[in-house]
């Protein structure tokens, strides 16, 4: 097959000419292409070259067929250009490192990430069944061997023990749940929807009992005696209100015919002791309370908190009494119809990664559109608003870019700002106002901080992490927030510069995918992909509550982003985007359907990044005086410093906190192990003068050996002693006497051989 992009243009000579009878009435104006005639005047193609001729940009392949390509899929194994001939003089098969597999498409990719439920082959020939077992499908935790702790499903997935047979399907093909055995239980008690059993006085109590809440739904009291139509007689029966003080006595017990109540109006008299509004009954009186008013016992009237429920407003919540407000922050304004908060100023967007690109979608108009092609295995994201710029980590590259947004789709101008020692970054947030970049590692476990530039960095915290995944940053108060699904399943909190540590969630949480952050009204909302939810707390960890809680509706939730009242998140399972209001649930609606594999998704406006000092350089020092990082300080009281200095890993902040010397851990760890190995060895070493006064001769005598040689000029090499010609006029002689092995013969020689030297070396040491 025949490929155009290569060929160059001849000599100017050709320019203009006619080719015969198929150029008579057309010129062709490409010069290569009327050399290409000259060769190939037998066929037609270069003919349809210079008819329709055009030329690819500068770094792309053009394709046989004349399609333009980019460089990165020239010899992938992939028939790209629809042709074959991307394919096409592509050497010899791929070689592979002992650490890392072959793909099917010649592709190299790490061993460790074989069977990881994560297709990183390109035909995903990395997680099929020849390798994996199973059907070959790309599911999540699917290994060659399941731990002890865990369950291995029949297509080839590793999940936790404890989910086999709880009643929810885990397994993609819901294997966990084949072969539960049934639970029956006794007549006296109630079954919930996953099996278990209560008894049965606790179904319609109003509490929930059983795990999945079926003891409560469908609930419907009959025999409920409520209401002003009902009268409870003190037996327990429920009558007709208009059957009390009939003169007929309905109720068994004779308790709906008290004779001297019937007839009594007890709020003739100081109101019945009411606050606001006292209701005369056939039988009593009831004390009530004007809107806006509740009671606070059986007689008092209070006002009603209405800010108390956090579906009241949108943003600000004012109370008064008997009444309440609904105000917005700045820069929102109150939506006249639906009385929500909207933000002022450009349309917000969305941008999410799709594993090989990241894409656009203007919440407002609706455009769909590219921002970042050609990846390999983007999962990460964050945005600089202010400065119009994205960054991205690449799993398979295992780096961390940086791009103008609207640059980002030229390779040449994406700038990798952390490229060494990264194993799996999978999280990213953004400090604007500081200017540094976090990011979460779960191959090596920690969390670590870079600045912008990529200059500098730090690890922050690399202890008791199991899976971290999503990060968040608050750098107004100084706080960053991040989710682990390991064994043990947590949010946590801590300061920007690694202090004050705190877990936020750990009970009813599994598999915490992603967090966001709303700081217009300080919570945290998170997906969890295994309990299929959306949750929130706020920003100390409480007043937790549900938002969406749907199997059918929350398949993979991977990632998600609050702005205004809505929520998004991506879904891995559906490869769909999704958004519904924050405050009911409801409204879902799918924005993008049909993807590769979304996994994080970022909300663009500038309301989501709001201005504020940078701490570092508020006075006429420049980085606050660091000599290296300078990081944001949590602001826990009025009294907490803004912000606090860091140095390199392996050093430590010098007397001054502010400059960085050797690390006292890696000098205290050094002393333990001298002290330990002289303890240790302390017989052995005794013999250390006699064998250091041993190496000292032996370096003083090969340091004078080499002068005498570099001296030398000519030697005679039939003599066992040699004369220099430099015009010194005396020999030097050195006796080695040999061991008795060697038959305590003694040699002159001027200089010894190296073997003899080394023996020598060898002779005084074992002494």
């Amino acid at each position: 097959m025949l490929s155009f992009g290569p060929l160059m243009p001849p000599s100017s000579q050709s320019r203009g000419a006619r080719t015969g009878s198929l150029l008579s009435a057309r010129k062709c104006y490409m010069p290569w292409c009327i050399s290409f005639l000259h060769i190939f005047l037998s066929t037609c193609s270069c003919l349809f070259c210079c008819l329709d001729a055009k030329a690819c940009p500068s770094g792309e392949f053009m394709c046989a067929n004349r399609k333009c390509l980019a460089a990165v899929y020239v010899c992938d194994g992939d028939d790209d250009c629809g042709d074959g001939s991307d394919e096409l003089k592509c050497g010899s098969p791929l070689t592979c490192g002992p650490n890392h597999l072959r793909c099917n498409t010649s592709e190299c990719v790490p061993l460790m990430w074989s069977c990881d439920g994560d297709p990183d082959c390109s035909d995903g020939s990395d997680e099929g069944p020849d390798r994996c077992g199973g059907d070959g499908a790309p599911y999540l935790h699917r290994r060659a061997n399941c731990t002890a702790g865990e369950f291995r499903c029949a297509n080839g997935e590793c999940i936790r023990l404890t989910w086999k047979c709880d009643g929810d399907p885990d397994c993609k093909d819901k294997s966990d749940e084949y072969d539960c055995p049934l639970l029956t239980c006794r007549p006296d008690e109630f079954q919930c929807g996953d099996g278990s059993c209560i008894h049965g006085t606790k179904q319609c109590n109003k509490v929930h009992d059983c795990p999945d809440h079926s003891d409560e739904s469908g609930c419907v009291n009959a025999t409920k005696c409520e209401g002003p139509l009902k009268f409870q007689c003190r037996n327990g029966e429920c009558i007709e209100s208009s059957r009390v003080c009939d003169s007929v006595k309905d109720c068994k017990d004779r308790s709906d015919e008290p004779k001297k109540e019937c007839g009594l109006n007890e709020c003739m008299i100081n109101n019945g002791g009411c606050s606001h509004i006292c209701m005369d009954l056939p039988i009593g009186f009831e004390c009530q309370c004007p809107t806006g008013y509740h009671l606070l016992d059986k007689k008092t009237c209070g006002d009603i908190d209405e800010c108390e429920n956090p579906d009241a407003c949108s943003q600000i919540c004012i109370n008064y009494k008997g009444d309440f407000k609904c105000e917005c922050y700045e820069g929102y304004e109150m939506d006249p119809v639906t009385k929500t908060c909207k933000a002022e100023g450009k349309s917000p967007y969305l941008l999410f990664t799709n594993r090989h690109e990241i894409r656009r979608i203007d919440l407002v108009k609706r455009d769909y559109s590219q921002v970042v092609s050609a990846q390999r295995n983007a999962v990460a994201l964050d945005l600089d608003v202010a400065n119009n710029r994205v960054f991205w980590c690449d799993r398979f590259h295992r780096k961390i870019y940086s791009a103008f947004i609207h640059e980002a789709n030229d390779p040449s101008q994406q700038v990798p700002l952390v490229d060494s020692s990264l194993q799996t970054p999978v999280g990213l947030a953004l400090d604007w106002l500081q200017h540094n970049l976090y990011w979460t590692d779960s191959g090596d476990k920690s969390i670590s901080v870079v600045s912008v530039d990529g200059t500098k960095r730090r690890v922050l915290i690399n202890s008791d992490l199991s899976e971290p995944r999503a990060i968040a940053v608050d750098p107004h108060h100084g706080f960053m927030y991040w989710s682990d699904w390991g064994t043990r399943a947590k949010i946590e909190k801590a300061g920007m510069n690694g202090v004050d540590r705190q877990v936020l969630v750990s009970e009813n949480i599994e598999w915490p995918n992603g967090i966001t952050l709303d700081l217009a009204n300080r919570r945290l909302y998170w997906v969890d992909s295994k309990l299929h939810l959306i949750a929130s707390v706020d920003l100390n960890g409480a007043h937790r509550r549900t938002h969406l809680s749907s199997a059918d509706t929350l398949g993979h939730p991977y990632s998600l982003a609050v702005f205004e009242d809505r929520i998004y998140w991506t879904d891995r399972d559906r490869a769909a985007v999704f958004m519904a209001n924050r405050l009911t649930g409801q409204d879902i609606q799918a924005l993008a359907e049909n993807l590769n594999d979304p996994h994080d998704i970022a909300v663009f406006h500038q309301l989501r990044q709001l201005q504020g000092p940078d701490s570092c350089n508020l006075g006429s020092v420049a980085n606050g005086g660091c000599e290296y990082l300078c990081l944001k300080a949590p602001q826990i009281t009025e009294h907490s410093p803004k912000y606090t200095c860091a140095c390199p890993d392996g050093q430590d902040l010098g007397p001054d906190m502010r400059g960085c010397v050797p690390g006292e851990r890696c000098n205290l760890q050094t002393e333990i192990e001298v002290k330990t190995f002289l303890r240790r060895n302390a017989r052995k070493l005794q013999t250390v003068p006699v064998v250091v006064f041993g190496l000292v001769c032996a370096g003083v005598y090969l340091v004078w050996r080499n002068w005498r040689r570099n001296s030398t000029k000519s030697m005679n090499f039939d003599n066992p002693v040699y004369r220099k010609t430099t015009g010194e006029g005396e020999e030097d002689e050195i006796h080695i006497g040999r061991t008795d092995a060697m038959g305590h013969h003694v040699h002159h020689h001027p200089f010894p051989s190296i073997s003899e030297s080394d023996a020598l070396i060898f002779s005084m040491t074992a002494e």
